[in-house]
This record gives structure tokens, sequence and C-alpha cells, in this order.
């Protein structure tokens, strides 16, 4: 059983930068293509990185191009999400994901974490 568990979210003044982690403390998620999504209050769930379960190819939304950057370490069964240069409009809920995609405004994915807060504010 895949169980993901996300941390690091907080609160971050605009321009800052945080570092979010997920671990897998079930299953290996060594063969999953993982991948970050959040939720801001009032909007639908969005697509921000994903990493293919090799590492070759990952895919970032524009908005968070040349700002955030995720690395994988299949080893310890946790990928990471680096965030800087934090804008308010990065507040949201952020989840981590075994397999997930969007289609238009629905995302849907084989595993959920349970969410980390992100708040950009001053």
């Amino acid at each position: 059983q895949v169980q993901l568990v996300e941390s690091g979210g907080g609160l971050v003044q605009p321009g800052g930068s945080l570092r979010l982690s997920c671990v897998d403390s079930g299953r290996t998620i060594s063969s999953a293509t993982m991948g970050w999504f959040r939720q801001a209050p009032g909007k639908e769930r969005e697509l921000v990185v994903t990493v293919s379960w090799d590492g070759g190819s990952t895919y970032y939304a524009d908005s968070v191009k040349g700002r955030f950057t995720l690395a994988r370490d299949n080893a310890k069964n946790t990928v990471y999400l680096e965030m800087h240069h934090l804008k308010p409009e990065d507040t949201a809920v952020y989840y981590c994901a075994a397999n997930g995609h969007c289609s238009g405004t629905y995302c849907a994915a084989d595993y959920w974490g349970q969410g980390t807060q992100v708040t950009v504010s001053s």
C-alpha cells in the first residue's frame, strides 16, 4: 500500500523559498511517475510538476518554470519540490501524487498525499 506523506509547508514572505518533501511510507514509488499538484481556495486542483519514474522526463507548469525544481530519490522513496521566488499566487495546498494527471480542470492519481499548506504573504 502506497502511503504518501508530505511535509515542509508553511508561511513564507514573497520572494522567499520553501522545500517540500513527499515520502512513501508504504510500497516503493520507484516505478511511478511522481508529481506535485496544488489547489488554491476556490479554485480547481492543478498540476505543478511531474517527473518520470527514472527522472528522465520532467514537466513543469508555465506558472512555476524557472522557480520550482522537482527531484526524486528512489533509494529513499522520496520526492522533493524546491520552490524559490515564491509569489502570493503560489498560496495553495500542495499535494504529492503517484501517477497523477489532469484533464482540463479534473485531476486524478493512483495515490494522493494528505496535502501541505503553503502560504505566501507579507
